[in-house]
């Protein structure tokens, strides 16, 4: 048996995991449970390290607790042994800024901060209890994605909010840095490891960093992976008044507010067709076409403020599923760009290249493939190798 580093990404309804060495980089396997704790029979997907499916089975029987056991068990049948399990956690507050070992005090301090990520830390608790609860003696670490924008400046993670409450914790804390962190690894590949570099983590969920010299400086997000950009099916930065106008005039109560933010607003509020990009780029309909115009606006009105935040941009780098996969939108938003020196190279665009700009472009823009499972193995790695976790 080989023994790994099990690096796990719990959605609300899929399970994607990827399974390391113990150093956090020589990858063994992938994998995805779908419908991962939802009723009816889940599916359990293993592929090897070049992409290559090896099985593809249904799981006899439901909940988490034996998604994750027919997992372990699989790895086992394939003579991967598991010693130490890597969770993407959404929100580690002020509290964490590198990856910690899960003990009881963690556990109880990531409890607490489920009131500022309703409905994503929940999701990462419940399979962090599930591996304590099967597995004891595997050790767990929790992996950030707010632990990236730690290296903000003050005035960055502030509200123009009376200061007990920013003390309170109400402030700024920014999302998808284990997406960032891998981006920012590679820069010095694209000779850009001392540059001013706006990243746009387009998919379901969005968000836009500016990056400095490989460190976080401003991001879209905030307090919430609600703020800023607009999404699938969440709104972006929104006024506050119309929260207060639905509680008020409407009747709303909490819950259904969060629904609205969360589940109807977003592609699939503003077209009334989808939540999918494919699906509306696809659409004939006036009102799908409305959705992606009001898509990119939102990114470059984004990407142009973060840009400010570093007195200046270098280069654009778009990643994740609509980031890596949608030529449309990169040309849409890169052409709403040219005032600034972006010069889109058509042809490499629509090929899916890393560079996507002409080579007399003043600025250049990139496409790379997002690998947060790679960054919470390598980061967990390191921390058990009791190596610098920023080398």
């Amino acid at each position: 048996m080989t023994p790994t580093l099990l690096a796990v990404n719990a959605g609300s309804a899929t399970l994607k995991f990827r399974v390391y060495g113990l150093d956090g980089v020589t990858l063994h396997m992938s994998g995805l449970i779908d419908r991962f704790g939802e009723s009816g029979h889940s599916t359990l997907t293993l592929t090897d390290p070049h992409g290559i499916r090896l099985i593809e089975h249904t799981l006899e029987q439901e909940g988490k607790d034996a998604a994750v056991t027919a997992m372990i068990d699989t790895l086992a049948d394939h003579h991967l042994d598991v010693e130490v399990v890597a969770h993407r956690v959404v929100h580690g507050g002020s509290h964490y800024r590198e990856p910690a070992i899960i003990d009881s005090a963690v556990r109880d301090t990531l409890e607490t901060l489920v009131p500022l990520a309703p409905l994503h830390q929940p999701v990462s608790l419940a399979v962090i209890d599930a591996f304590a609860a099967l597995y004891g003696h595997l050790t767990q670490i929790a992996c950030f994605d707010t632990a990236f924008h730690a290296s903000q400046p003050e005035v960055a993670t502030r509200f123009g909010i009376a200061r007990h409450w920013h003390d309170e914790g109400v402030r700024r804390y920014g999302f998808h840095g284990l997406s960032y962190a891998s981006i920012s690894r590679r820069l010095p590949e694209l000779g850009l490891g001392d540059a001013r570099v706006v990243v746009c983590h387009l998919g379901s969920g969005a968000s836009a960093c500016a990056i400095a010299a490989g460190q976080s400086v401003a991001a879209s997000t905030g307090f919430s992976a609600v703020e800023g950009l607009m999404m699938s099916t969440r709104p972006g930065s929104l006024d506050p008044e119309v929260v207060l106008y639905w509680m008020e005039h409407e009747g709303m109560g909490v819950g259904e507010v969060r629904r609205e933010l969360y589940k109807n607003s977003g592609l699939l509020g503003v077209s009334g067709i989808s939540a999918d990009m494919r699906t509306l780029l696809a659409s004939g309909e006036p009102a799908a076409r409305e959705a992606v115009e009001l898509f990119c606006y939102r990114t470059v009105k984004e990407i142009g403020a973060l840009a400010a935040c570093m007195k200046g941009i270098d280069a654009l780098i778009f990643t994740a599923g609509i980031g890596e996969r949608s030529p449309e939108i990169r040309a849409r938003i890169v052409k709403q760009l040219d005032w600034l020196g972006f010069e889109l190279d058509h042809a490499a665009n629509l090929a899916q290249a890393r560079r996507l700009t002409s080579s007399g472009s003043a600025r250049q823009a990139y496409m790379l493939p997002t690998d947060e499972e790679g960054e919470m193995a390598r980061s967990a790695g390191a921390m058990l190798a009791g190596t610098d976790l920023a080398a």
